[in-house]
C-alpha cells in the first residue's frame, strides 16, 4: 500500500502511556483488565504527522491454532484535523505500520473508530463506501455499540430533568413516592448484582461474563485509582435493580444493568439512572454515556425497549462507524467472518424470541 504519510513514526512503549487516553477502552486499566481474560495488550506513541505523539492500546488473542487478529476499541485517537475522506486512510496505514509488531500469522486487525457525527448525524452508506474503496471489511458484528445516548452533565439539575420526556421525570419521581431507596456502593454488592444479572440474561435472552470477569473489573479500577460504583435500588428490603457506572475523566459511563423481575411497577431503573447522572455531575464528569442504543427507533428491532428507555433521558444521540477491519490474510479472514456472522444470526434470533 502507498503511504499515506499520516504517521511518522510508531514506538512499543508500557501500558501506562494509556492512563491519560481519552477513553477508557484505550486505558491502561482496561489493557490489563483484558490480559486477564485471555487478551495480550500492547502499548504504542504514535506520531502524528510528526507534531503530536498520542497513546494507542492494542490488545490480541488467538483466533484459531496458529493465528490471531488484533483489535483496537474505540481507537486509534487522532489529531481533530483528520477529514471524513482521510480517515479509512488513515485506518489502513495504522494497520500496515503496526503490523510489523506482531505476529506473522495475525489474520486480520479490528479497529472501532471513535469518530462520530455531531447532531444525531448518521454514519451513511457515503461513508461507508470511504472505507471499503481505502481496503477495509465491515465486520460481521460490531464489539463496542456504534450508537449512544450521551446526556450534558454541564447543563443545570434542572435543565437535564427538564430535557428528560415528561414520562421519565414522572418516573423518577413516582419510584421516590413508592419508597424505592437507592444506595452506593462497590465491589461488597457485586454478589447481589451478579444474581440480578443472571435474572435478567434469562429473562432477556443476553449473555453475561462469568462472575470473576465483573470481580476483576472492579479489582483494576481500584489499582488505577477509578471509581467504578455499583449502585442498587431496594424497596422493602428486596433488591429490585442495581447498575454499574464508570467515573473516567470527563465521562461517566453506564457500563452494566439488571434487573428483578418483580416490583418493575416501582420503576427502579429510572430512580438509578438518576442518581447516577447526579453523583457524576457532582464529581465533575461534564457527560453521562448510557453505552449502546439501537441505531434507531425500529419497534422490530430486538433492543427497540433500550432505544426507549435510554433515549428518554433526553441526552444527544450519537453514531460511530461500528467495527471495520483490515485483513492480512484474506482466505482465512472470509472463514473466521463466515462463522462470525453465523453466530450474529443465532444471537439475534434468540434476543427476538
Amino acid at each position: 500500500m502507498e503511504n499515506q504519510g499520516f504517521i511518522r513514526e510508531i514506538t512499543e512503549e508500557s501500558i501506562a502511556v494509556c492512563e491519560n487516553a481519552e477513553t477508557f477502552l484505550q486505558s491502561a486499566m482496561w489493557g490489563e483488565f483484558k490480559s486477564c481474560f485471555g487478551w495480550k495488550s500492547r502499548a504504542f506513541l504514535i506520531n502524528w504527522k510528526g507534531r503530536e505523539k498520542l497513546p494507542l492500546l492494542a490488545i490480541s488473542r488467538v483466533l484459531i491454532p496458529g493465528f490471531s487478529f488484533v483489535y483496537i476499541p474505540w481507537g486509534p485517537q487522532t489529531p481533530p484535523d483528520f477529514s471524513a475522506e482521510e480517515k479509512p486512510k488513515v485506518l489502513c496505514e495504522l494497520a500496515v505500520k503496526l503490523k510489523t509488531f506482531f505476529n506473522k500469522k495475525t489474520v486480520f486487525m479490528r479497529f472501532d473508530p471513535p469518530w462520530h457525527g455531531e447532531n444525531g448525524v448518521f454514519f451513511s452508506a457515503n461513508d461507508a463506501a470511504l472505507y471499503l474503496s481505502a481496503g477495509l471489511k465491515k465486520s460481521g458484528a460490531s464489539i463496542q455499540p456504534p450508537d449512544t445516548v450521551i446526556v450534558n452533565l454541564t447543563d443545570s439539575t434542572e435543565k437535564i430533568l427538564e430535557a428528560m420526556r415528561k414520562t421519565w421525570r414522572h418516573n423518577i419521581s413516582l419510584a421516590q413516592k413508592k419508597g424505592v431507596t437507592v444506595k452506593t456502593g462497590g465491589i461488597q454488592e457485586l454478589e447481589i448484582f451478579y444474581k440480578l444479572l443472571k435474572e435478567t440474561a434469562e429473562r432477556d435472552g443476553i449473555l453475561v461474563h462469568n462472575y470473576d470477569y465483573y470481580k476483576t473489573l472492579f479489582e483494576k479500577c481500584g489499582r488505577y485509582g477509578l471509581t467504578l460504583r455499583l449502585y442498587t435500588a431496594s424497596h422493602e428490603d428486596e433488591t429490585i435493580a442495581a447498575i454499574v457506572v464508570l467515573f473516567r475523566g470527563k465521562y461517566a459511563t453506564y457500563l452494566y444493568g439488571a434487573s428483578s423481575g418483580s416490583k418493575r411497577n416501582l420503576m427502579p431503573s429510572y430512580a438509578l439512572q438518576w442518581k447516577a447522572m447526579q453523583d457524576a455531575k457532582e464529581a465533575g464528569c461534564q457527560y453521562y454515556d448510557l453505552f449502546g442504543i439501537p441505531p434507531d427507533n425500529d419497534p422490530n428491532h430486538p433492543m427497540a425497549g433500550l432505544y426507549l428507555f435510554k433515549t428518554g433521558f433526553g441526552g444527544q444521540i450519537i453514531h460511530r462507524p461500528g467495527s471495520w477491519d483490515y485483513p492480512y490474510k484474506p482466505l482465512v479472514y472470509s472463514l473466521f467472518t463466515a462463522t462470525e456472522n453465523l453466530r450474529k444470526k443465532i444471537r439475534d434470533r434468540k434476543k427476538k424470541r
